[in-house]
C-alpha cells in the first residue's frame, strides 16, 4: 500500500511517499477511518468487522483524470495530425453525432465502464455543444458512485454550424444543466469553455457572468496547446498581452479554472496562473500524439502552479492513468528534467485533487478522506510477473507499473467506499 505524507514536489520525493508492505485501509460508510500496517489497523477494529483481502496487491489512492473528452472515445488512435487539423478531420465529426441521445447514452456507458476498469474514481469531462451529451453522462454516472465534473461545450464561432450555440443559448443551457444536476450524488457541473478561439467576446462575457453567479464551480478550458493555435488566438484577440491574458481580461482566470495543456507558456504567464489560483491539466499522451510539444511539469510546479494529470482522450491514447503517468515520466525525460515516480503518482492523485478543488476530500489515503482507492495486481501480465522477480522497492514497482501496467492491472476500484469494479 502506498500513499503520501507530503507533496513530492516540495520535499524529497522518497520522503513524501509512504509504503506499507502489509497494509490495510479501514472504511466506514464513504470515509477512510484508518490507514497503516494491517496489525495496527486491525487492532482498532471491532472483532466482527468484515475484511476484504487482496494478497500480493498494491493499494493506491483512486486515480483522478483532470481533463477528458468522453465524446471523443470513438476516435482514440486516429492519425495524429496537428491540433487544428485534427479537430477538423476527427473531433468535430465525432462530436456532431451527439445530437442523437441514443448515441450519447451508448458512449457514456462505455466511457464510465472504462473509467472504473482503469481505477479512475474522479474525472473532469467535456461534453459536446449538445446539452444531451451531459444529460446522458450524468444520468449514467449517478448510479456508478464515481465523481464526475462535466459541462456542455460552449462554442459560438469557428466550428461547423452543427456544433455552434450562441452566447445566450450556451448560458441558458448550462444554467439548466446546473439546476438539474449540480450536487446530485457525486456529480458536479463544470462550466466548459471549449477554447477561446471558438467563442466570441460576447460568449466569453456570458461565461464569466455564469461563473460569477456560481462561485466555487469548476471552469474548464484549453490553453497554449499548439503553436498554430497561439498565433490564431493572437489574431483573434490582438489587444491581449498573451494567451493567458485573454482569460484574465474576461474574468475567466482564478481559483477553479482548470486549463488543459499549458505547454507554450512564458515564465510570466506561469506566474500569473499561479497567482490567480488556476490549475493546469497535463496531458502527455495527447501532446505526443498530436506533436503539440513537451510540457515542463517541473518548471510549472516550481512557478507555484497546481498541476494535475489527464488522459485527454481522444487525442490522448488511453484512459489508463497508469500509462498516462508513464508518458508523463517520458515527456519529462525528453525535456532533460525527469520525473520521480512519486511525483507522477501525485499528479494523478493528490495533485489532481488539488487542481479540481478537492484537496482534503480525496486523492490520498488518510483518515477523513473519501474512500476512493484502486487495488493493483503487480503481476497482471506475463511480462509484469517476470519483472516482479527483480523489483527493488516501491519506487521501482511504481515505475514498472507505469511502464507496463494497464487496465489488466486493476483488481478492484472503490469509489466513495463502494466497490465499483472488480
Amino acid at each position: 500500500m502506498a500513499w503520501f505524507r507530503g507533496d513530492p514536489f516540495r520535499m524529497p520525493p522518497s520522503a513524501a511517499l509512504c509504503y506499507e508492505a502489509d497494509g490495510m485501509v479501514a472504511i466506514r460508510g464513504d470515509r477512510i477511518v484508518d490507514v497503516g500496517a494491517t496489525a495496527d489497523v486491525t487492532a482498532g477494529l471491532p472483532s466482527a468487522t468484515p475484511v476484504v483481502r487482496h494478497p500480493r496487491a498494491l493499494i493506491l489512492p483512486g486515480f483522478i483524470d483532470c481533463h477528458v473528452h468522453y465524446p471523443q472515445l470513438e476516435i482514440v488512435g486516429a492519425a495524429g495530425y496537428p491540433l487544428l487539423e485534427w479537430l477538423e478531420r476527427y473531433t468535430f465529426p465525432a462530436e456532431a453525432a451527439f445530437a442523437d441521445p441514443v448515441h450519447a447514452d451508448r458512449i457514456a456507458a462505455v466511457f464510465l465502464d472504462q473509467l472504473r476498469r482503469n481505477g479512475t474514481t474522479t474525472a473532469a469531462v467535456y461534453g459536446t455543444v449538445h446539452p444531451q451529451s451531459v444529460e446522458s453522462l450524468f444520468a449514467a454516472a449517478l448510479a456508478t458512485g464515481l465523481r464526475i465534473f462535466a459541462g456542455k461545450a460552449l462554442m459560438d464561432r469557428n466550428a461547423p454550424a452543427a456544433l455552434l450555440d450562441t452566447a445566450q443559448r450556451g448560458y441558458d443551457e448550462s444554467k439548466a444543466l446546473i439546476a438539474r444536476w449540480h450536487g446530485r450524488g457525486r456529480l458536479a457541473h463544470a462550466i466548459t469553455l471549449r477554447f477561446v478561439a471558438t467563442s466570441s467576446p460576447a460568449q466569453l462575457e456570458a461565461t464569466a457572468a455564469l461563473w460569477r453567479e456560481h462561485p466555487g464551480m469548476l471552469l474548464q478550458s484549453h490553453l497554449a496547446e499548439n503553436l498554430a493555435e497561439l498565433a490564431w488566438v493572437r489574431e483573434l484577440f490582438p489587444a491581449a498581452a498573451d494567451y493567458t491574458d485573454v482569460f484574465a481580461s474576461f474574468g475567466l482566470l482564478g481559483p477553479g479554472t482548470v486549463l488543459g495543456h499549458g505547454i507554450h507558456l512564458s515564465p510570466g504567464e506561469r506566474q500569473r496562473i499561479a497567482a490567480s489560483g488556476a490549475a493546469i491539466a497535463h496531458c502527455p499522451t495527447s501532446n505526443l500524439m498530436l506533436g503539440s510539444g513537451l510540457f515542463d511539469a517541473l518548471a510549472t510546479r516550481s512557478a507555484g502552479v497546481v498541476v494535475g494529470l489527464a488522459t485527454d482522450v481522444g487525442a490522448g491514447t488511453t484512459l489508463s492513468m497508469l500509462a498516462t503517468m508513464g508518458a508523463a515520466m517520458q515527456v519529462a525525460r525528453l525535456r532533460g528534467t525527469g520525473l520521480h515516480p512519486a511525483q507522477a503518482l501525485w499528479l494523478a492523485t493528490a495533485g489532481a485533487a488539488e487542481a479540481l478543488g478537492l484537496a482534503g476530500v480525496t486523492g490520498n489515503l488518510a483518515p477523513g478522506l473519501e474512500a476512493d482507492l484502486v487495488v493493483l495486481d503487480p503481476a497482471s501480465s506475463p511480462l509484469l510477473a517476470a519483472r516482479m522477480a527483480t523489483i527493488d522497492g516501491i519506487e521501482d514497482l511504481l515505475t514498472t507499473l507505469m511502464t507496463l501496467g494497464d487496465d489488466r492491472s486493476v483488481i478492484a476500484t472503490y469509489a466513495g467506499g463502494h466497490q465499483v469494479f472488480g
